[in-house]
């Protein structure tokens, strides 16, 4: 998380205090936002450029909240390596760099910046805009859903160590897969075939992503309509589905879930 840098943004008519920053690429975007980055992109009704943007959020003056969204990818990713590296940073976007100031905060910010009013959506008066607003997650849907997902991926090992591989199920069936029985059987099938329905028919952008994983492996993340999953090349996946509210189902390697995951992994979206 950032500190409190600042800069000026001519469309907010203001200075704004910034608070974090995220990458909105096909890589690498906030999930919570859609299953793929075209979605995510539209969500903030933005065209889904080939190298993506940079979210700056911040407060102006004010208080208010603002998303500053910039086409100068690398300075955003540097800021972001610095901060996770707990080094300062100074992210103050050149003006021609940015693509527009949008109301509002499309993610929940924790912190809030010193010396200025709470947290708050612009006035109508400067910004007539429906403010942008976090999804909400205080029920099951496809934004817990995808969360969920992320949770697994950033905390990997924690989630492997609590699964017996002795508790699948014996592999069998078209699908080959094991996969624990139970609720959500049915929905693992249907993920795994949809799976490999995009090694034959690509899906939108970054609706398949590989990111870095110890050793020679790669974690791999998969969504699609009303399923997410998660996945290491050299281990199992975890699938979680809008059907099965708070459930995440283990999916054996059994004889075809490697193959599945090495082709998916050769036609995913990688960061540069």
């Amino acid at each position: 998380m950032a500190g409190t840098d600042e800069y000026a943004v001519t469309a907010a008519d203001d200075a704004l205090y910034v608070l974090t920053a995220v990458l909105l690429t096909p890589a690498k975007f906030p999930s919570v936002l859609g299953d793929d980055y075209p979605e995510a992109c539209a969500a903030l009704g933005l065209a889904p450029l080939a190298d993506g943007y940079g979210l700056v959020l911040g407060q102006d003056g004010e208080g208010a909240r603002w998303t500053v969204v910039t086409d100068d990818v690398s300075l955003v990713a540097v800021a972001i390596a610095s901060w996770d590296c707990g080094m300062e940073y100074d992210l103050s976007p050149d003006e021609r760099s940015v693509v527009a100031a949008l109301p509002g905060w499309p993610l929940a910010v924790a912190v809030s910046a010193p010396g200025v009013p709470a947290p708050h959506d612009p006035d109508p008066s400067v910004d007539d805009r429906p403010p942008l607003a976090p999804p909400d997650t205080d029920v099951w849907g496809p934004a817990q859903r995808r969360l969920g997902a992320d949770e697994i991926a950033l905390q990997w090992a924690q989630w492997r160590e609590q699964i017996d591989d002795a508790e699948f199920t014996t592999p069998g069936g078209d699908d080959g897969e094991g996969a624990e029985a139970g609720t959500g059987r049915t929905g693992v099938r249907r993920v795994l075939s949809e799976a490999r329905a995009y090694v034959e028919t690509p899906p939108p952008l970054g609706r398949v992503r590989s990111s870095f994983a110890p050793g020679d492996a790669r974690t791999l993340r998969a969504d699609g309509p009303g399923w997410s999953m998660v996945a290491r090349t050299d281990d199992i996946a975890f699938v979680l589905l809008d059907e099965a509210p708070g459930e995440v189902l283990p999916v054996g390697r059994g004889p075809e879930l490697p193959g599945l995951l090495e082709a998916l992994d050769k036609m995913a979206v990688r960061p540069t």
